[in-house]
């Protein structure tokens, strides 16, 4: 049995998540909603965040643009695309929306500008 504590709304529910060792099924006690449910399974079966950082500026009175993905990315990929990102400059202009790299670490993911710097 794993314990984690549930980040999908505010509540934080504290889930037991534990496999059924004869149907290879996953059950989640202390979740207050199906969301809950599903969080639980997933974050022991493969878990997944969305990643948030910044990135260096060039042409700018501002040194580092707020980055995200734009989408999840597994956690077991983090380091991995913060080293790819740690290798980024940008060039102002950068507009909200830009793409900053297209296939963040391989994950198929965008890593994406959430600020526009003149």
């Amino acid at each position: 049995m794993r314990e984690v504590i549930c980040i999908v709304c505010p509540k934080g529910c504290h889930l037991q998540v534990s496999q059924n060792e004869k149907t290879g099924e996953y059950e989640v006690k202390g979740a207050t909603c199906d969301r809950g449910i599903d969080y639980g399974i997933n974050e022991v079966t493969n878990p997944v965040r969305v990643l948030t950082s910044t990135v260096k500026v060039a042409g700018s009175n501002l040194e580092r643009c707020p980055v995200r993905t734009n989408g999840s990315i597994p956690k077991a990929a983090i380091f991995d695309c913060m080293d790819e990102i740690n290798r980024v400059t940008l060039q102002a202009p950068i507009e909200v929306g830009d793409v900053v790299i297209a296939d963040l670490a391989g994950t198929g993911i965008e890593l994406i500008a959430t600020r526009s710097i003149d």
